[in-house]
């Protein structure tokens, strides 16, 4: 109903509407009144590209990045509301320094177009839940965890099912899974949205790791420390290791998890790394510290619409199965024995 009528909309050329603006008394009218009007001109269909359009922009209230979001040119967004503002014969948006403003009249078509997404993405779970092992699944996951730990371990799921295609996005946002951004997520907190399922995969661990010919060479009292910039200086983990450096400054910063693991590994000093990757290269040395920082929870997240969908279903059981059989290289085990930092000399 709701798609019908907007290409009622658009199948009324401008006089067509000034006509019914004139019958109503309603003046320039708003959106809404012009989703009642009854087609009486020619066949022209709705774009549903320009509502798409017209939807980011509304989230975004900047062309660049609604551009960034649907993979175009900044100049494409402008064009596409234009011709959509031009059919619908209102103004959708206003310009201002700050970013692209909804006007009352945008404010009114948001509210439509997003139940016509929302029913849109429906009848495309519902009809991606008939297809069978075959297709394309879309995991997102930080970055870290998708690089280090599940790229490498899906060979396994590939000769199981050479049909389905994995699609892995290190993403460092969360993906929507009401608007088909991902077909799974792995987060590590539980989601807002209480209509997603999510289900607890297991627990990953951190420890203190540098490159075993430094820790071997340097004493303790000597050890340099790298850690995030200023940027994630707020996190959990950051914190823990600037307890660990007791003062001193870091010699090496940066802001993605594989620059610090990097640079551990090349023995530019100690860093704070996951287990699944300091564990699991033989260059790396893991230190005993006084006190672990804290275990990351990882969920695995998905719309119920999905999670009977057989391609769907058999990748969350690949990665239930995993997490299962990889938790004590997620959870660390003791260390070897070395000369603990808390014993080391202030």
């Amino acid at each position: 109903m709701m798609v019908r009528r907007l290409r009622q909309v658009h199948s009324c050329g401008l006089p067509q509407r000034e006509e019914y603006r004139r019958q109503t008394g309603r003046g320039d009218g708003k959106v809404a009144q012009y989703l009642g009007i009854t087609a009486q001109a020619g066949p022209r269909m709705t774009n549903w590209d320009d509502i798409r359009f017209f939807l980011e922009l509304a989230r975004e209230s900047s062309l660049s990045a609604t551009a960034r979001r649907l993979k175009v040119d900044h100049s494409t967004v402008a064009r596409r509301i234009s011709a959509l503002e031009r059919h619908l014969g209102v103004k959708l948006f206003d310009r201002l320094p700050r970013g692209y403003m909804l006007t009352g009249d945008g404010r009114q078509l948001l509210a439509a177009a997003e139940k016509m997404e929302a029913e849109a993405l429906a009848l495309q779970r519902q009809a991606s839940s008939t297809v069978a092992l075959h297709g394309r699944v879309r995991i997102s996951a930080p970055p870290s965890l998708a690089q280090h730990f599940l790229a490498p371990r899906f060979a396994a799921f590939r000769a199981r099912y050479p049909d389905v295609q994995i699609d892995l996005r290190g993403d460092t946002h969360q993906a929507d899974l009401h608007r088909h951004e991902a077909d799974l997520a792995l987060r590590k907190s539980s989601p807002a949205e209480r209509s997603l399922v999510a289900r607890r995969l297991g627990a990953i661990g951190y420890g203190l790791y540098g490159a075993r010919r430094y820790v071997a060479t340097v004493k303790p009292k000597d050890w340099d420390f790298i850690g995030y910039n200023d940027s994630l200086a707020f996190i959990d983990q950051q914190r823990w290791m600037m307890q660990q450096t007791r003062g001193k400054p870091l010699v090496f910063i940066a802001n993605d998890l594989t620059s610090l693991y990097h640079a551990a590994r090349a023995g530019i000093g100690l860093t704070m790394l996951p287990h699944y990757i300091g564990g699991a290269d033989s260059l790396l040395k893991r230190v005993p510290v006084e006190s672990a920082p804290a275990d990351w929870e990882i969920l695995l997240v998905v719309h119920p619409d999905l999670r009977r969908t057989p391609r769907v279903r058999v990748v969350m059981d690949f990665l239930i199965e995993l997490f299962e059989r990889e938790r004590q290289l997620l959870q660390g085990g003791e260390p070897a024995k070395h000369p603990a930092l808390a014993k080391r000399p202030a």
